[in-house]
This record gives structure tokens, sequence and C-alpha cells, in this order.
């Protein structure tokens, strides 16, 4: 037996505690507050705190913090050592997921971990952390998959804080919750910002504070720098503190150090590396001083792209921003309004900077009063040092008359799900995209579903999906007892993966992830598998609430779970497992007509013949176009360049069913009558080498060119003359469609789907046998075969609306 390694017995410890706390009784009147998983008590999450502590009505409430380090917080530590409704548990240990999985109430201002689902019974509250001026969300380059865990949080969230209609909109717009989110967002102002409304002795209390940690202000004003994080890892931050204590002592240089006294506010991430350096650690504010606490103490503050400038502005004073890497940051992040629209001075040096701290007084200067009030009254129009006890009226106290409430609003489209599959390059993949392309998403509120692949293949398709879309990349995995667990993986193997809901505590784990991943309250009106082929995801979308469910049949599936590959069937296992989950979903979609009759007759035993129907596969007509006339590079160009007299094509996967060691054979008697032919080959699979091999036992070496998967074979098959497909069976020959696209005579051998995709008149058919497909190929160079023509408009619009009404969607 294989022995475990002490970190999967570490992480098998880990999913047991959890498993164990989320099974046992909610505690009531348990308030659990994390900000940035536990760099603190910071941010929204300690103003709720202190407001609540000192409520007299609150006073029956048992608060916990989270720290990621609790015995470096010496100051939070002693300032609660005496109060018995104060703890503290470290990040991720066994009392952090106690804590997690059975208080009553949860507070977080960025995400709790991926294992995280909210269980009944809890009330979570989402404050996050600024009103943003750099892009959230899906405004980033890459941000559905970086944003994957943030949409969790918020769909699971029973509130969401908002300082401004700045913030609603970035939830509802930027996080796409607009439509799906069934929380309340309290737009009532920030509780952090609360904190820097600051009388004379808390002002002279937190100055001390400074002093007693080694920060060496004595009497002078305050400049206050802090930027946000912009190192190029998480893992390296020491890059970007290099560069920070930089320009702190640089600026100190160049102002007047009698009056002014520069600090330096860091990001969480490189805030322990500060305080043990002795070039900062005389100007670095502490962890434990509240920000906002700080910028009540500011005089001026210096930042770039933070949303703290959004707080500072409640305050009435001056604001600098120093972006010497605009360019940079453009590029790789954005921000959302222009640097010339912002309400203070922008520079790109420090000694513009110092020049600007000169000419700055206690209040902005005129040149940007206008743009300071405008911008106050987007982002900070509620703050009047009361925002935390209205959250508090509205989630503790359950008062909601008068205040600025977002309910969940039904903008009346159908909502569908749609699991794409692995995401990696392939035919369904290349369907999944066309079709989320080509749904008419002012009817369909639509949103995808895949695993969080990091691969470079995956994340580019991943880049693809239609911007409408709404993006669920599963991250994480399933919570659970491991002999629950264990159950489920004895009753895949055994076949019966059809019990997923056959007992309480079965059904309860595929429930638990279906809440994990998308949210307890979250409705979908349709849910669709539009892969087919994983078991683990078609019983996990049958457990999505009150939804019609659908799934696909993109080929010949007994066929395919038949299917040998070097001796083996790798598809039967799983396959047969799906079948038997057939009779749970409401439609099973062939995408053709022929193989709908095809998947009836040989799977008829595990559903209804009536749930058999079928919907043809959408096609992309214009970035075929497109990409026809994009330029051909590597080994293929110079293959074409051979100005050969006809060049055969053929794109697809390198696996049995296509038959590509007929189109070989049957290519070489053709090229020994017609030398001047060639044939290249576009695909990649498990039957490459073979293949290769096959060519040069031909010694076709020089006339046919396997050049394996291309990003866009379009432009390899415009330069080519003639396509031809050999495939024992298909289910939508998606490649002959887009032959005709690209208007190339076709020359196909006969299978069940092949007329559905050929018009009649259209390619030449011919039997399944080398001897036939060579004659095919013979009869087009004689010139038999013309070229394709094909209406992409017309069968769009029909594949779109077979689609609807595949799923049960009533026609609009």
């Amino acid at each position: 037996m294989k022995k475990l390694s002490s970190a999967r017995l570490r992480r098998i410890a880990r999913s047991e505690i959890n498993a164990y706390w989320r099974e046992q009784p909610i505690r009531p009147n348990t308030v659990l507050y994390e900000s940035f998983s536990g760099s603190g008590m910071l941010c929204n999450p300690e103003a709720i705190f202190r407001e609540l502590l000192n409520a007299p009505d609150m006073a029956h409430l048992r608060h916990i913090w989270v720290l990621s380090e609790p015995r470096r917080d010496v100051a939070a530590l002693a300032e609660f050592a005496r109060d018995s409704r104060v703890t503290f548990v470290s990040y991720g240990s066994a009392a952090y997921m106690r804590a997690l999985s059975t208080s009553q109430f949860l507070i977080n201002n960025a995400t709790f971990p991926p294992s995280f689902a909210k269980r009944p019974g809890q009330q979570y509250i989402n404050t996050w952390h600024g009103t943003p001026l750099k892009k959230m969300g899906y405004d980033m380059p890459n941000g559905p998959r970086e944003a994957a865990n943030v949409m969790r949080n918020f769909l699971a969230a029973d509130y969401l804080i908002s300082a401004n209609p700045v913030m609603t909109d970035m939830y509802l717009r930027a996080y796409r919750l607009k439509g799906i989110y069934r929380g309340t967002i309290i737009e009532e102002g920030y509780p952090r910002i609360d904190r820097q409304t600051l009388t004379a002795a808390a002002i002279a209390s937190e100055r001390r504070k400074l002093t007693d940690a080694g920060v060496l202000i004595g009497d002078r004003k305050i400049i206050l720098y802090a930027p946000t994080w912009k190192g190029s890892s998480f893992s390296r931050p020491e890059d970007d503190l290099d560069t920070l204590a930089q320009h702190v002592t640089e600026l100190t240089s160049l102002i007047d150090s009698t009056e002014y006294v520069v600090l330096l506010k860091t990001h969480q991430a490189i805030y322990s590396l500060g305080r043990d350096r002795s070039d900062v650690s005389g100007a670095l504010v502490p962890n434990e001083i509240p920000t906002n606490v700080i910028l009540g103490l500011t005089s001026i503050l210096i930042t770039d792209y933070s949303s703290i400038a959004y707080d500072f502005l409640e305050t009435g004073r001056p604001v600098l921003y120093f972006i010497p890497d605009l360019d940079e940051y453009e590029a790789s992040r954005g921000v959302y309004i222009a640097p010339a629209d912002w309400p203070g001075p922008v520079v790109t040096s420090i000694q513009e900077l110092s020049t600007e701290i000169a000419a700055a007084s206690s209040v902005p200067s005129a040149q940007y009063d206008e743009r300071y009030r405008a911008t106050s009254q987007m982002v900070v129009p509620y703050d009047d040092g009361h925002s935390t006890r209205r959250v508090i009226d509205v989630v503790f106290r359950g008062q909601r008359e008068g205040l600025r409430l977002h309910e969940p609003v039904d903008d009346g489209r159908t909502s569908i799900l749609i699991y794409l599959g692995g995401m990696r390059s392939n035919g369904i993949t290349t369907s999944a995209l066309n079709l989320l392309a080509s749904i008419d998403h002012d009817r369909f509120d639509v949103s995808a579903f895949y695993p969080a692949d990091y691969s470079a293949d995956a994340i580019n398709n991943q880049l693809a999906i239609d911007r409408r879309v709404r993006q669920f990349p599963r991250v994480g995995g399933m919570n659970g007892p491991k002999v629950d667990q264990l159950q489920r993986f004895v009753d895949y193997r055994r076949g019966l993966m059809r019990r997923h809901d056959r007992t309480p505590r079965r059904k309860k784990l595929w429930d638990d992830e279906w809440t994990r991943c998308f949210g307890a309250e979250t409705r979908f009106d349709h849910v669709v598998d539009f892969s087919g082929y994983g078991p683990f995801w078609s019983a996990l979308l049958l457990h999505a609430p009150r939804a019609i469910r659908s799934i696909w049949l993109h080929n010949d599936l007994a066929a395919d779970a038949h299917r040998v590959v070097h001796g083996r069937k790798p598809m039967h296992h799983s396959l047969t497992q799906v079948f038997t989950l057939y009779e749970q979903f409401d439609h099973l979609v062939s995408v053709s007509t022929e193989l709908s009759d095809i998947n009836k007759k040989s799977l008829g035993a595990y559903a209804d013949a009536a749930k058999f129907i079928s919907a043809p596969n959408t096609i992309d007509s214009t970035l075929i176009a497109s990409n026809m006339r994009e330029p051909i590079e590597g080994e293929a160009r110079e293959f074409l360049a051979q100005k050969k007299s006809h060049t055969f094509i053929s794109v697809g996967r390198l696996s049995p069913e296509k038959n590509f060691a007929r189109l070989i054979r049957a290519f070489a008697q053709v090229h020994a009558n017609h030398p001047a032919t060639q044939l290249l080959i576009v695909g990649d699979g498990p039957l490459a080498a073979s293949l290769r091999e096959l060519v040069d036992s031909l010694n076709l070496g020089e006339s046919v060119l396997l050049v394996g998967h291309a990003n866009n074979p379009y432009s390899l098959m415009a330069a080519s003359s003639c396509f031809v497909l050999s495939s024992d069976y298909e289910g939508q020959p998606m490649v002959l469609l887009e032959a005709q696209i690209v208007g190339l005579p076709i020359v196909t051998v006969d299978f069940a789907s092949v007329r559905g995709a050929l018009p009649p008149g259209v390619g030449l058919i011919v039997e399944q046998s080398d001897a036939a497909l060579a004659s095919g190929m013979e009869a087009y160079l004689r010139g038999s075969v013309q070229s394709s023509t094909f209406d992409a408009r017309a069968y769009q619009r029909e594949a779109v609306a077979a689609f609807t009404a595949a799923i049960g969607a009533h026609a609009g």
C-alpha cells in the first residue's frame, strides 16, 4: 500500500476537523470577524466590532477575531485580555474551523477560503475593503478567473456593505451580481470611515500609540504615504518594499522635516517584512492601528490607485497621487477614472511630489476644489460618522425603514447555468464558446461553470468566453466527512453513481457542494450539462434547486464508451456512470436528429424515449471568416509553401473514431497517381505517434504533415484545396460546417449524421473504405466536387432557436 505523505495526512486531518465542526450546532449570538485573512483587527469588521462591543443592547454577543499571528498582535490581546466576550483564533487552525462553521454571524472584508460554505442558521456580512478606483471583477484582465472565490463569497453573503452608488455598481455590474444575488446591499456609508472622526483626546491617544511603537513623529504634521500593493508576486513582497523604502527616504530629504514627518502605511502582504527593516521601521505605521484611524491623524495623504484616497476625502484634507508606473498599471489592471479627473495633483517623480507638498496646506488647493467636491459627493455622500450604527441597525436590530437598501431585483430574463466541460481545446469547447456568443443575452441571463484549470490551453479558452456571460470557475473541493467521501468514491467505482441522492447523508454531501459553489439562495431556471462526459459534474447539476435539467449528447455515446485506445476503453466506466443519471434529467439533447435516433436506440434502457431530443450546435461564422485571413506560421507554413498542385486537409482529434489511418492509406493511393498532392492533418490526440509511424511506413514523410493542435485551423483550411473527413462516426460533424464556411470542396465517408451537415448537392459522400475514400479524392482532382456555399446566418438562427427549445425555455 502506498504510504501517505505527511502533507497529505495533514490535509486529511484538516478536512475531517472541518467536516466535524460543520455538523455541530450553530452557536447563537456569536460573531466571527476576519480582515484580510487574519492580518489584524482592521477595516470595516473592526469598526463594526467596536460599535457592537459598546452598544448596551448588544451585550449578549460573543466576539471571535481571526488573526494570522495572534501572539504578534500584542496590542489587541492586551486591550481585550480582561473582556470575556472577546476571544481570538489563529487563521487556518482547528479553532478557526470551529468558529467559521458554528458562529451565527460572519463578518469579512475580503473572502473566506475556498472550503467555506455558509450553513443554515448563519448570517454572512461581507463589507469588502473600499470603493474601487482600480478596476475590479470582470473589468480586470482575467477577471472572471481571478474573482472566482470572491464571487462565491458574495453569493453566500446575506448582506453586502456599500459606501456609495459606485460600490453598489461594482457589486452588481463588475461582479455580475445583478439578477442572481439574493441578499441585501446596504448602501449607508462605510463603517471604517467612521473611525476617521477623532476627538482631541483620541488624537492625542493615537499619536502616543505611534510613538510607543517607535514611530518618530514628535509634534509634527503627518504625511501618510499609503500606496496600493504593486509587487510582482506576494511570494516576493520585498520587491515592493525596497521601492517604498527608497521613496520614503528621498521624500523625507526634500521636505521641511521640522513641520512634517513622512509615515509609510503598507499593504498587509509586506508589513511583516517592513517592521524588521531599519530603513523604514521608524516610519512604518503599525499594522494593528486601523488605517482609517491613521487617516484621522493625517494632514496630507499620498497614494496611487488605492481606495484609501476615497476614504480620505471625508476629512476635506489634501490628497496627492504619486503614480510613476501609470502606463504599466493601466496595461495590467486599469483604473475607472482617468488621472486627469482625480481630486488632487498627479505626479510621477519624488521631486514633483515634494513641490506639491510645499504648496499644500490644511485644505486642497483651489485648483482642485470643484473636482474634490464632486468626487466627495460621489464616494462619501453618506459618511457622517454613523454609518456603522446604521449597518448594525439592519443586520442585528432588524431595522430597515428609511435606510438605503438594495433588495434583489428580477430583471425578467430567464437564467441558465451551463457546464462547459474541462475547457481544453476540442469540439465541445468550440461549440460551447459559439453557443455562449450566440444566445440572446437580452432574453437570457447566462452563467458558465467549469473547473478552475490553470493550463495555458484552458486559460485561452476561458478568455474567449463571451464577456456577457457570468463565470463560475470551480475552486476548492467538496466538504464532508471522509467516510461519506469514501462511500461516494465506492459508489462511483461500483457503478452506482445514481445513488448520489438516495440517502440523507449522500444528498447532503452533494447539496452542500452546490451551496459551496453557488450559495444557498442562488437559483437558475435551467441547468445544462453541455459536456455530458463527466459523472461528477452531471450529478452536481442534479442538485440545482428547482431547475429544468438538460444534458448534451455530442456523439454516439455508446460507441464512445466502448472505444478502444491502446488496448483499453478509457471512457467506459465514466460514461456508463453518466448514463445511469439520464433518468434524472428532463432532456437528453443530441446534436443532430440522426444522432438522437442512434442514442435513443442504444441508450434507451437508461431513460424514457421521449426525453431524447436534438439541437444542432451553433457556429461562429464571423470568427471563422476573420481567422481565415490570419498568417500561417511554423512548420505548416513551410509545408504549404511547397506549391503542390492540391492540398487535402482534415481537422480533428487523433483518436480511433476519427480513423485518420484510413485517410492516410487512401491518400497514399491518390499520391501514387498524383505526386503533386499533399495532405495536412490538424489535431492532436492519443494516436499521434502511431499515425506518424504509418506515414513513415508508407514513405509519405514529404507529402503528409501531422501539424498537431492549431488554435486557428481556419487559415490552414483556407490555404488548402479540399477538405476530407474519414470518421467512423460523428455526433454533429462541425468541421464539415466549418469547411463550408471556408468554401472548400468536401469529400467525406458515410456515417449516420453526415447528411444532416451537408445540404443536398454539397460535397461527395463515399463508403467507409480506403478504396472508396481514395476514389472520392480522385473525383475532386477530376473537378467533380465543387466548392461549398453555406448560409451561416440562417443556420445560426435555427441552431439558437433549437437550443432554446431543447432546454425547455418558452419562445420569446
